[in-house]
């Protein structure tokens, strides 16, 4: 019997390496604030924040005057941005695609706090959504990760007593945490499947 009975993967940074796809969107959504960041400081601070905490990071890079309404606002255009560049080139390794589809005896979930309209069409473009027994996005939970909500839920649809939390960014780490669940962290997606196969013993 496996150690764990299901695994949650954090979807960008983890399953996909989409993290600088949505930091090259804002900024082509916002480039008239004139936004006082890079990639590398983005990433710092930002990866695995909710997209409201992400627009109240860009507000207090702003050059330009601006409101988080305003910013907030642009999220549907950032989105759309996203929804086709990952649609057109799914940014999912095929090592990947055969990792997950080779777990078995794991439930599986994606748990992130991104939007449905950017992830479910990369799972389905992906051939991923239907290896996955539940997807849960920043809609539908009232409190984002570090909050351990998002984990919780994924793990009670489940009904997993023993779930392997797969991460990237520090405040996905502390949510799996603080849900009472192992953490598997990994610095960049290409790594997910060594990392993953090791930490099972596969």
């Amino acid at each position: 019997m496996p150690r764990y009975d299901a695994i949650l993967f954090d979807f960008d940074g983890v399953l996909a390496d989409s993290e600088p796809i949505h930091f090259a969107c804002w900024m082509e959504t916002l480039a008239d604030l004139e936004i006082d960041t890079d990639w590398e400081r983005f990433a710092r601070e930002c990866v695995g924040l909710s997209e409201r905490a992400t627009c109240e990071y860009f507000l207090s890079r702003a050059r330009k005057p601006a409101t988080f309404e305003e910013i907030f606002g642009r999220y549907p255009q950032k989105q759309e941005r996203v929804r086709r560049r990952m649609h057109a080139q799914p940014p999912v390794m095929q090592e990947t695609v055969e990792l997950l589809r080779g777990l078995n005896g794991y439930k599986l979930a994606v748990v992130s706090s991104s939007g449905h309209a950017e992830i479910d069409p990369v799972l389905k473009a992906a051939r991923l959504w239907p290896l996955m027994e539940a997807v849960i996005c920043g809609e539908d939970v009232a409190r984002h990760k570090p909050d351990p909500e998002p984990y919780l839920k994924a793990a009670a649809l489940l009904a997993a007593a023993n779930p392997l939390v797969v991460e990237d960014s520090t405040v996905g780490v502390q949510s799996g945490q603080a849900a009472g669940f192992d953490v598997l962290q990994v610095d960049h997606a290409s790594h997910l499947p060594a990392l993953l196969r090791q930490k099972l013993g596969a």
